[in-house]
């Protein structure tokens, strides 16, 4: 499964820039619809297009792993 790390990406783009980032300006600024990074950001198991990981990629200027990461399935 993978996990969005949406949230700690906002935090730390907030902290760097030394001020209140929201989904809203996010959405606005890569074209991913609010309610799509808010599951991303909230919904376990949230599935995604690549080219939304690749807008966020640009947007935060990151990797793609700074984004996500693969959880293997508890058993």
């Amino acid at each position: 499964m993978l996990r969005f790390k949406l949230k700690e990406m906002l935090a730390e783009k907030s902290f760097q820039e030394g001020r209140r980032i929201t989904m809203v300006e996010v959405a606005e600024k890569t074209g991913i619809s609010r309610i799509t990074l808010s599951k991303m950001a909230n919904q376990k198991g949230y599935s995604t297009v690549t080219d939304n990981l690749d807008k966020l990629c640009a947007y935060f200027g990151c990797t793609l792993s700074e984004i996500a990461e693969y959880l293997p399935e508890e058993k």
